[in-house]
């Protein structure tokens, strides 16, 4: 538009141009898509399989039990005792200070800099926290550089190319609006040097909640059965909201850097037309002012991109260094010290000479001065809790660090037993058959030595039952075989057994040592087992081995230290043969129960989804948020007719539309400061009201995260317990990480444009519906064409997302599962196979996420292609609809701005449909069935040391469709009384003890402690009040005592006088160090301090489920004593299968097949007289 009277042919000429080489651009960047989105898959496909490759080989580092060096209520999981503005809950309550959340971040900022440097002190292997962070947030980083790595080019040369073509145009006078982007860009080199210090922290605080949250759902279980889920959600919400304050910092700077480019671009403009008027002294017409815009336009989009560019390359180094720090940590293969060798199966040889050992990133000896040789056939390992026993049987397995003599160890296949089962959601048999061929007559073998036939009949589908996450569908007992027969199973020739009998009663104990420990499948076999039940195979071991705080020595079989009394059977043990055919699971028909397919909607988001998003953002803040948006539009509107009136005042000014104020400004060639001004003053205006957009929507995204996860994490705090049964924690952690993930990130700047966009649309109609009604009836035209293109796209893409994100959880067990059996994995030497299994997986998670962005592919190209077909009809009835130059060029740009926000507005309102798949995902777990609450609020008294227990015809099943798991149960445990639950494994014991916190109502009859109905108690009031101890009790980082008592119910001294009581022969402290999940204490420690909790609590009932079973029996021994005297009030409800553990009990209560089939008095069961037969 150089000459105003140019023939129109030539104006069509290169619109027509412009249509071809916009076709080109579309073709082209379909293929840029492709090609780039291949590397983008393949890089992060490579990089998870890597981690996980280095998973399995990592070496297992841990802490030493140590004092810690902080207060006690301030290790990692206590709470922030040291916040000076009140009390935790006050950093989640609710404010209508627009600032609140800004203000905030400061004093969590010193808190958390004041711990920087002693946690990176204290840095430890990376958690399972770390490892999901990396896996789903830093792989992904890395990897999107690839997919973006066209901007690295385009946006450079789109820079040059619009700065190129503004000189061009107006020559000169572009430099000194070139010098405005130079100061933005030496600006923001500054603010990214404090992000990225920024980032680097956010990412540690991101590892460190995740961590909590995986500690949380692994053991919600646990802590509802104590009542302290709602104290431990507190500690997960401390994380996050730490988290997200240094989230909002860090958007914060990434503001200002958007700020100061913004301001730049919106400056460029006013510097480049000041110098062209002011200083060259050309006026600035609309041939001049509206090409140029569209520069500017071009200029500010590209300035827009630089910084999040670098921004992005930046946070991809920090996610790579991160990567590599843990690519960095050794791997089990070198801890082994050159006195180590290493024997071949084909000498199985086992010796150790005077060989110490430490757990790896220890330098306390576990093990010393150890001279052991294992000959083919039995050998026994016993000792006192704690001696070491775990320990010899890890250094064996090269698990630990060799600190001195010499050790041969096993290269080869090793058939070993964790002292806790480590069982796969799939089927018996796959557990079973692990990495194994199928071999029909040995699999039957096997089943029949561990005793698994009678308990396989009692499934609806045998061994193809799947058991659930780690075996939560079977007994403990059960899981015990199931592992034992899975290394018994295996080709081993040797076998490492750590205590596999602890949880079996005495006949299933006395079939499995005889038939399997003892029998034909381990013949010419090394056999080394752990256990404290010596009695049953001390006569059939070639040696006994006995562990003494580090030390070992082989004892004469004729001094064996052993309690024969320990594994006598029980008086009037049930042994017909119907009994022994009919071993009834807890959880019968399992199939039916574990594991449920993760639920996919169908369809579009619905609106409900996108009302519960809004709801947690608060409306009046998006209501500001919309306000503020308009006014953005509207200043944009303002500064491009700001231009035509400017272009237009060097003639006499023509138009439709007209400003008085305007109008009355000097003539541009008499005065041209005014319009100077105007034109900047409209720039910062729009940039200021940029900056306010993006701190509302950090303020947004911030109430609206915090709420979410908050609300999620209630609604699963307080789920019913078969939903703990049927969903997988991967699947949990899946939407805790990746849903919640989009959430935070992504998902705002997504409905921000579209809530832009739409603006833009509307404002784009109106302007071009008060010109012309031509233009107004092509743009309904071309916004159907737009949305019928959408509707085809947005079913099929919805589908896919969903799945993609369905397939994501199945890749995050496999990471849990990893870590939880790393130890079993590599002595089976099973590290291909599942690295198989992982890529697999990988490859299934991929497949949905290729074929979704292909879609992505399919809409960009049809939505490119009419995007520049509709530009180039709206250029030709703007030359042959005969209005003024300045008023063509303006409705042209509102026409074009029309367009690609019609355009913009469908693929970003589709990729905000995408998003808000993650957000539909969260809001199924606000729709959680949660368990009644209870309508009785019991009095304080309740329940007092004089309440019976009562039982009257109570049917338990743990779903509406499955069988009982207890029938018609009848019976009274007297106040006061130590009563032993008996029967085989599998009975139905634990679900007996586990109905007395209310885990599940019965059907029928019901269940009165101290003469009220439990089912209708408040069931927090019920289980602070009822003590209830699992044979494996869930221990958390942090000191003892916060393990003893995390909710400061009990003094310090109560505390010191009960662990002294229970532990002082381990010289533990109130301030003693506790790993995650106790890790640096023993499956017997333990044990011991669940029991040490037990007796602090003194609750009027009391119920141990096997809670000596892994304790030997002197300690075992010691520890009823104390029970005795420390709960001599209580009512105390023991299920064991060892005499000691029972023997001082007043009641008994068998059950067989979840029936009751006698109870009474301890004599009557021991003379087998008077006992209540059922």
């Amino acid at each position: 538009m150089e000459d105003v009277r140019a023939p129109q042919s030539k104006a069509i000429t290169f619109a027509a141009l412009s249509l071809v080489v916009r076709l080109v651009a579309c073709q082209s960047s379909v293929f840029t898509t492709w090609y780039s989105r291949r590397c983008y898959e393949r890089s992060r496909g490579e990089m998870i399989t890597m981690l996980y490759e280095k998973t399995l080989s990592r070496k297992l580092v841990g802490e030493t039990m140590t004092p810690t060096s902080t207060d006690p209520r301030g290790a990692e999981m206590s709470s922030n005792t040291d916040e000076a503005d009140g009390s935790p809950s006050q950093d989640y309550a609710y404010t209508s200070s627009i600032w609140h959340p800004i203000t905030k971040l400061a004093g969590c900022l010193k808190r958390s800099i004041r711990r920087r440097f002693a946690r990176e002190k204290a840095e430890q292997a990376a958690s399972i926290g770390k490892i999901y962070n990396l896996m789903r947030n830093d792989v992904y980083e890395v990897s999107q550089r690839f997919w973006e790595f066209n901007k690295i080019i385009t946006i450079p040369l789109s820079l040059i190319f619009s700065i190129v073509l503004v000189w061009k145009l107006i020559g000169w006078p572009c430099f000194l609006g070139v010098v405005t982007v130079i100061v933005a860009q030496s600006v923001n080199i500054l603010i990214t040097r404090v992000l990225l210090r920024y980032e680097r922290e956010r990412r540690k605080i991101t590892d460190r909640k995740l961590k909590r949250v995986t500690q949380f759902i692994t053991a919600i279980r646990h802590l509802r059965w104590y009542g302290w889920q709602d104290f431990w959600q507190e500690k997960v919400m401390e994380a996050r909201q730490e988290e997200l304050s240094f989230m909002n910092l860090t958007k914060l700077w990434r503001a200002l850097i958007s700020f100061a480019n913004f301001l730049a671009s919106g400056l460029f403009p006013v510097a480049a037309f000041f110098a062209y008027t002011a200083l060259a002294g050309k006026p600035l017409r609309i041939d001049v002012a509206f090409p140029a815009l569209q520069l500017f336009n071009m200029l500010e989009n590209s300035l827009r991109d630089v910084p999040d560019l670098i921004t992005t390359l930046l946070n991809a180094n920090i996610a790579v260094g991160r990567i590599e720090d843990f690519m960095g940590e050794p791997d089990k293969d070198g801890i082994m010290d050159s006195t180590n060798r290493w024997v071949s199966a084909a000498n199985p040889r086992i010796l150790l000479r005077d060989a110490s050992f430490a757990w790896p990133g220890t330098s306390h000896l576990v093990l010393r001065n150890i001279t052991l040789e294992f000959p083919t056939g039995l050998s026994v390992i016993c000792g006192k809790v704690a001696a070491g026993k775990t320990a010899l049987l890890q250094a064996l397995l090269g698990e630990l660090d060799g600190r001195g003599g010499n050790s041969y160890l096993p290269n080869h296949v090793i058939g070993y037993c964790a002292q806790t089962p480590w069982l796969q959601s799939m089927s018996i048999k796959d557990n079973i058959l692990f990495v194994s061929p199928y071999e029909e007559t040995r699999y039957r073998r096997v089943l029949e030595a561990c005793a698994l036939t009678q308990d396989l009949a009692s499934f609806k589908d045998g061994d193809l039952t799947n058991i659930g996450e780690n075996g939560i569908g079977l007994s403990g007992g059960q899981k015990a075989r199931v592992a034992l027969a899975r290394a018994i199973y295996s080709q081993a020739k040797i076998l490492f057994l750590d205590d596999p009998i602890s949880a079996l009663d005495h006949e299933t104990a006395t079939t499995v040592v005889q038939n399997c420990l003892c029998g034909p499948l381990t013949q010419g076999r090394t056999v080394v087992l752990v256990t404290h039940r010596t009695a049953l195979c001390c006569d059939k071991a070639k040696q006994i081995i006995e562990v003494t705080k580090g030390s070992a020595r082989v004892l004469d079989k004729g001094v064996l230290p052993l309690d024969e009394a320990s594994d006598v059977p029980l008086a009037d043990s049930p042994e017909t043969d119907k009994e022994n055919q009919q071993e009834q699971s807890d959880k019968a028909d399992t199939a039916d129960k574990f594991v449920e397919e993760e639920k996919r909607v169908h369809g579009g988001v619905k609106a409900a989804v996108y009302w519960e998003y809004i709801k947690a953002g608060k409306l009046k803040w998006w209501v500001l948020m919309i306000l503020l948006l308009a006014l953005y539009r509207l200043v944009g509107l303002g500064e491009t007719w700001f231009l035509k009136k400017w272009g237009e005042a060097y003639d006499k000014p023509v138009g439709v539309l007209s400003f008085s104020f305007l109008d009355n400004l000097p003539s541009p060639e008499a005065n041209i400061r005014p319009w100077l001004l105007g034109f900047f003053v409209l720039a910062f205006a729009k940039a200021i009201v940029f900056l306010l957009v993006q701190c509302f929507m950090i303020i947004l995204v911030y109430f609206t995260g915090r709420q979410m996860f908050r609300d999620v994490m209630d609604r699963v705090s307080h789920a019913t317990f078969r939903f703990y049964d049927v969903t997988p924690i991967g699947r949990l952690m899946n939407r805790m990480t990746s849903d919640i993930g989009t959430v935070d990130g992504n998902i705002s700047s997504q409905f921000q444009a579209v809530a832009f966009l739409g603006i833009t649309w509307i404002s784009s109609i109106i302007v071009i519906a008060s010109v012309t009604p031509v233009f107004l009836a092509f743009s309904f035209v071309l916004t159907a064409s737009f949305v019928f293109i959408f509707l085809r796209f947005l079913p099929t893409s919805q589908s896919l997302r969903r799945l993609e994100m369905i397939s994501l959880s199945p890749l995050m067990s496999n990471f849990g599962a990893l870590l939880d059996g790393l130890t079993t994995v590599r002595a089976f030497r099973a590290q291909r196979s599942f690295q198989d299994r992982i890529i697999i997986v990988t490859d299934a998670f991929q497949k949905m996420d290729h074929f979704y962005w292909s879609l992505q592919a399919w809409l960009q190209y049809r939505f490119d292609a009419l995007a520049a077909c509709s530009t180039f009809l709206l250029t030709l009835l703007a030359l042959y609809s005969g209005i003024s130059p300045g008023l063509t060029a303006f409705v042209l740009v509102a026409a074009s701005g029309y367009v690609m926000s019609t355009h913009a507005l469908c693929r970003t309102y589709g990729q905000l449909q995408m998003d808000f798949v993650s957000v539909e995902r969260i809001v199924e777990l606000l729709h959680l069935e949660q368990e009644p609450l209870g309508t009785i609020e019991p009095p304080a008294w309740w329940p007092s040391y004089a309440g019976d227990v009562v039982f009257e015809n109570v049917t338990i099943r743990y779903a509406p469709h499955l069988e009982p798991s207890l029938k018609d149960i009848s019976f009274r445990i007297p106040a006061g009384s130590t009563t032993a639950l008996l029967g085989r494994t599998g009975s139905g014991k634990s679900t007996l003890a586990l109905s007395l916190l209310a885990t599940m109502k019965p059907d029928t009859g019901r269940i009165l402690i101290d003469n009220i109905d439990i089912s209708k108690v408040n069931t927090q009031a019920l289980r602070n009040r009822v003590t209830f101890l699992a044979q494996d009790p869930v221990l958390f980082p942090g000191s003892m005592r916060q393990n003893l008592d995390p909710l400061d119910e009990h003094s310090e001294t109560d505390c010191a006088t009960v662990l002294h009581r229970v532990g002082s022969v381990y010289d533990w402290t109130l301030d003693t160090n506790i790993e995650d999940g106790g890790k640096n204490l023993s499956q017997g420690q333990r044990q011991l301090v669940g029991l040490a909790r037990a007796i602090l609590r003194r609750s009027a009932i009391v119920i141990l489920d096997e809670a000596t079973a892994s304790i030997d029996t002197d300690t075992a021994t010691h520890i009823q004593r104390i029970l005795r005297e420390e709960l001599e009030e209580s009512t105390v409800i023991t299920i064991a299968h060892r005499l000691e553990a029972v023997a001082d009990a007043d009641f008994f209560v068998r059950l067989d097949e979840g029936k009751v089939v006698a109870w009474g008095r301890a004599e009557e069961n021991e003379t087998g007289l008077g006992a209540r037969e059922r």
